[in-house]
């Protein structure tokens, strides 16, 4: 964890705390939080989300709120400084959940959402080639990810990523995908994953944490056994923000580092980038 990306935290944690102390919705305050973290260009989203393997920056992003179970993600959207947004667009003005690759990305253009400044230029080169060279980095990820609860009870759920080192051209991960790297619901709570995204979604994670919430798990024993079922099962790696909507939370990991924090409002923000 660098310096810049502490504070970034740090006032990540701030924004979104005003805005919740405010009266704003727990979907704002998540939607925010994650902008300025896409805006940061110091983390594998919006600005500073890695290429795949043909020189192109494909982002995903999903957000949630649990009291309607309603959710919106993009997927392979293109040039655009915050996905984020665009999930909750998908979200509240159509009546789909997931858009996907060039027509994500006409979408947001229709919303006229802001453009990253620089673009890559495509590779042109085969897909046999660009195949033969895949080597996927399974050491950094960098997703960034928000909980909030507000003070009308509802939880949200949000996440937004570059994807992983590597990757080949058209990979999705389970940022995007509702029940694996995101989901809420206010009869358990809210979930946002990070982590290698294949293994995720294979376990689908973030629903089975809301689900052993619902069974009456505490956030830290949902989630510790999720984990240990990563594993165990798939020698997966990941980390969790998991928020419950009478406000209790945990922050845990398999991975060696995960950079998060948390702020009640009272002292200052934590930040650390290792969780027990």
């Amino acid at each position: 964890m660098t310096a810049s990306q502490a504070a970034c935290l740090r006032t990540v944690l701030q924004v979104g705390h005003h805005l919740l102390d405010r009266g704003a919705s727990a979907l704002t305050a998540v939607e925010q939080a994650i902008r300025t973290l896409e805006r940061s260009g110091l983390f594998n989203a919006g600005a500073g989300s890695r290429v795949q393997l043909d020189g192109v920056r494909r982002m995903d992003a999903s957000i949630m709120e649990g009291q309607d179970l309603r959710a919106g993600g993009v997927a392979s959207i293109e040039g655009m400084l915050h996905p984020i947004t665009a999930a909750r667009l998908v979200m509240e003005e159509t009546d789909h959940v997931l858009l996907v690759g060039p027509m994500a990305t006409t979408f947001a253009k229709h919303f006229r959402l802001e453009r990253q400044r620089t673009s890559m230029p495509k590779r042109r080169v085969s897909y046999g080639t660009i195949f033969n060279q895949k080597q996927v980095a399974r050491e950094r990820h960098g997703t960034v990810g928000a909980v909030a609860l507000d003070r009308f009870g509802t939880v949200v759920a949000g996440s937004s990523t570059g994807g992983i080192d590597g990757m080949l051209p058209g990979r999705v991960g389970d940022t995007p995908l509702i029940g694996c790297g995101v989901y809420a619901d206010n009869q358990s709570g809210a979930v946002s994953m990070t982590g290698i995204g294949e293994g995720i979604i294979r376990i689908a994670m973030a629903k089975e944490i809301c689900d052993r919430l619902d069974e009456g798990a505490t956030p830290k024993t949902a989630v510790r056994h999720v984990l240990k079922k990563l594993v165990d099962r798939i020698h997966g790696s990941a980390g969790a923000l998991v928020l419950t909507p009478d406000g209790r939370f945990a922050i845990r990991h398999s991975t060696p580092h995960m950079i998060a924090g948390y702020w009640t409002g009272d002292g200052e923000p934590v930040v650390k980038d290792s969780y027990g």
